[in-house]
């Protein structure tokens, strides 16, 4: 197995990563990525004219490898894993709540 080394700068607290390392990190083509940009799995931080200057979120990388999962064990498309990702953040969010409550927060 080849070991891939993503280049992570932080800029304000946020890791930041270019178009091609997250498209090493995630072992896709950017016509994948773009194309998952389409269906807003993921969104740039930074869109240039020229788009492999594009700059990304370093979290963008867990997002990808999740729906590469997707559409390989379960043949989902882009769309169904865009709707999967977007339940999936919601339970999160709905989870993070109901510990603030028990909590008392």
């Amino acid at each position: 197995m080849v070991q891939q080394t993503l280049t992570v700068v932080y800029i304000e607290d946020e890791q930041i990563i270019t178009l091609a390392d997250l498209c090493r990190g995630c072992t896709l083509p950017a016509e994948k990525v773009f194309d998952m940009i389409d269906y807003g799995i993921i969104e740039p931080l930074q869109r240039d004219a020229i788009s492999s200057h594009w700059i990304f979120a370093a979290k963008c990388v867990p997002r990808l490898q999740t729906v590469v999962r997707l559409q390989r064990d379960l043949n989902i498309n882009l769309a169904g894993a865009a709707l999967a990702l977007e339940l999936m953040d919601e339970v999160k969010t709905l989870r993070q709540q109901v510990r603030s409550l028990q909590r008392g927060e």
